[in-house]
C-alpha cells in the first residue's frame, strides 16, 4: 500500500544530512566561541589577581637580612611575584607566558601601582576570530592595582 507518506519519504532522503551539514559549522563556531570567551575571561581574572599579588608583595615591608631594617622589596622582586603567579595560573596550553609588569611608586601619595599587560593569543579559533574581529589573532589584556604603602 503506497500512499503519500511513502512517496514523501523517498523524495526527502538525505535532507537531514544536508541540514546537519549546514548547521554543524555554526554550532561548532558557537561552541568554540563560548570556550574561547571563557578562556579570555579566566585569563583576565588571573592577570588582575597577579597585579594584586604583586602590589601586595610590594607594599609590605620586609626585614633586610644584612641591615636588619624594614624596607619594601625591589621592582624586580615584584615582577618575579607576578610572573610566578601567572606561570602557575594562566591557561596558555603550553605557550609562553609573556606578561609585562610595570611597578610605579608614587612617593607623594605613598602608593604603589602595579600594571600587568598580557597579549592573549586565541587558542581555539585563532585565524577565524582574528580575521573576523580584526584583532590579528590576539587581544591585549591589562590590569592595574594601586595600594598604599604600609
Amino acid at each position: 500500500m503506497k500512499g503519500p507518506v511513502s512517496e514523501r519519504s523517498s523524495t526527502e532522503k538525505g535532507a537531514a544530512a544536508v541540514e546537519f551539514a549546514i548547521v554543524l559549522p555554526l554550532l561548532m563556531a558557537l561552541l568554540f566561541g563560548i570556550i574561547e570567551f571563557s578562556l579570555v575571561l579566566y585569563d583576565k581574572a588571573m592577570i588582575t589577581n597577579a597585579s594584586r599579588e604583586g602590589a601586595r608583595a610590594g607594599i609590605v615591608y620586609h626585614e633586610n637580612s644584612v641591615t636588619g631594617e624594614y624596607e619594601p622589596i625591589s621592582d624586580a622582586d615584584i615582577r618575579t611575584v607576578v610572573d610566578n603567579y601567572l606561570r602557575n595560573n594562566l591557561i596558555t596550553f603550553g605557550g609562553p607566558v609573556t606578561a609585562t609588569t610595570t611597578p610605579a611608586h608614587n612617593n607623594a601619595n605613598r602608593t604603589l601601582s602595579v600594571t600587568v599587560a598580557y597579549r592573549y593569543s586565541f587558542l581555539v579559533l585563532p585565524n577565524f576570530v582574528g580575521s573576523l574581529a580584526g584583532l590579528g589573532g590576539g587581544l591585549n589584556l591589562t590590569a592595574q592595582t594601586v595600594m598604599r604603602m604600609e
